[in-house]
């Protein structure tokens, strides 16, 4: 792990990182959390993230696709960097207004790259790529802060999406010893 990464998930890690006692979404009690939108709020961690996220962007990527709600601040930060316009898809396309799953400009025929900030096993990013390609955008790769999933067990690979990630579980966990 190069120097800036490693600083970046030593510093994420210390940010994100809880001690106490937790109920996860699965039911079961944790001594430890992970607090993604600890790094997400802080306009300089926000920033170093996206930074490295930059390179990492498929060359042929013409729109950010920031899933909701995690990936929308990363992806406007990149946005920023890059001058590539952005996306907020929802998880469900709203049911009054305009009905759009995805805001902004008009996806089909367009590149779009998914933002995430963190994947643990790939659900909500597959939807949110299913769905899009349904209204017409081609979309081969997310793009992550952290990838969280434990190998064989991101399914992202079933529908043809590439996973791409700045830092790994295993970077945060090295970066906590």
């Amino acid at each position: 792990m190069d120097a800036p990464i490693s600083e970046l998930a030593r510093d994420i890690d210390a940010a994100c990182r809880l001690s106490g006692e937790f109920t996860l979404r699965s039911g079961l009690i944790s001594s430890e959390y992970f607090d993604k939108y600890r790094f997400e709020t802080k306009p300089g961690l926000l920033r170093r993230v996206a930074e490295a996220m930059v390179p990492l962007l498929p060359t042929d990527t013409e729109a950010l696709g920031g899933l909701e709600l995690g990936g929308v601040p990363i992806a406007t930060m990149v946005s920023s960097l890059t001058g590539l316009p952005t996306l907020f898809v929802r998880k469900e396309a709203k049911p009054y207004g305009t009905r759009k799953l995805a805001e902004g400009d008009d996806v089909a025929g367009i590149q779009v790259t998914l933002i995430e900030d963190v994947i643990t096993t790939g659900g909500a990013v597959r939807n949110a790529a299913v769905a899009l390609r349904s209204l017409g955008a081609r979309v081969h790769t997310v793009v992550c802060a952290i990838d969280r999933s434990d190998p064989g067990h991101n399914i992202l690979d079933t529908i043809e999406l590439t996973t791409v990630s700045v830092l790994t579980k295993s970077m945060l966990d090295a970066a906590h010893e």
